[in-house]
């Protein structure tokens, strides 16, 4: 057998984990005068709001483990490293996020159903800094680097943007109208949106720890563009799956007329999935193939198993 790992994958983390950082001290920071302005004010909104930026520290702290985590290096006991240390983060996560929908919506119940008086003008102030505050965050990590813990984080932060821009029009509403049940129903309005997008997140994270096939990727062009290449007879137990979320690993049996051919073939293709299917992490095995004047063929999916 003959396989090619190549294991430098070391992608630079460190403005990652600054920029997770960063988040959370300006996250934290006002995440304590929300709470306050929402308990003075009497506003569900901005305690809401609040719970949801207090979760976002627990967030960005998940991720800034994750993040260090993925960063070290391969061991005798961890062969690829610790990439799924973000992928679990994301999980993690994901799963904070939905007990904080939960919350928001217990909370917003009970306030339909035993309305509060609420300081609409601390509301719009303080609504519209952690608006700001929150743009920030989410700008910040908006420009770090790609990964499905990235966009857990900043998940929680959008939530929060949202929230916050709910609770300025709240605060607005009450202060023309004295409606106090807009503060509650937008409250609803944005669990139902965080919801949505977590459930998304944590689809896409599970298909990355049952190994799925990425979504970027087409399993039946890879297996076909293999099949292509001059020398191969077949291709079968064609295996691709994302060791991390911007980490595609591939392995794959070739049957070949000549052994002899192997080095080229290997080269060709391992040309072939980094430049079209930017594939680097792959493990192909040559097998003889017995000629029978049929082309070249692909068999998609392990042997033994029926395709689902």
């Amino acid at each position: 057998m003959t396989a090619h790992h190549p294991h430098a994958h070391e992608h630079p983390r460190r403005s990652g984990q600054r920029a997770f950082a960063i988040a959370l001290v300006v996250t934290l920071a006002y995440a304590f005068v929300e709470l306050w302005g929402g308990l003075w004010s009497g506003s569900l909104a901005l305690v809401s709001d609040s719970g949801h930026m207090f979760s976002d520290v627990l967030a960005l702290a998940l991720a800034a483990l994750a993040a260090w985590l993925a960063g070290r290096p391969v061991g005798y006991r961890h062969s690829y490293g610790w990439a799924r240390a973000e992928v679990l983060g994301a999980l993690l996560n994901g799963l904070l996020m939905l007990a904080v929908v939960i919350w928001l919506v217990v909370e917003a119940v009970q306030r339909l159903l035993e309305p509060r008086p609420v300081a609409a003008v601390g509301v719009l102030a303080i609504a519209f800094i952690g608006l700001l505050v929150n743009a920030l965050v989410a700008y910040i990590l908006g420009h770090s680097e790609e990964s499905l813990n990235r966009r857990a984080a900043l998940l929680h932060v959008l939530g929060d943007l949202v929230s916050s821009l709910a609770a300025l029009i709240a605060g607005a509403v009450i202060y023309f109208t004295g409606w106090v049940m807009i503060d509650p129903i937008l409250s609803l309005v944005i669990g139902g949106l965080i919801l949505v997008s977590t459930l998304n997140l944590l689809r896409e994270t599970l298909h990355v720890l049952m190994e799925g096939v990425p979504h970027a990727v087409n399993f039946e062009q890879i297996g076909s563009a293999l099949a292509t290449i001059r020398g191969v007879a077949r291709v079968h137990d064609l295996h691709v799956w994302s060791i991390a979320s911007n980490r595609i690993a591939l392995s794959a049996h070739l049957e070949i007329g000549r052994l002899e051919e192997w080095p080229r073939i290997l080269h060709e293709s391992r040309t072939l999935l980094h430049d079209r299917f930017d594939i680097e992490h792959v493990t192909l095995q040559p097998e003889e193939h017995r000629p029978h004047g049929h082309r070249a063929t692909v068999t998609l999916w392990p042997k033994g198993r029926r395709r689902s």
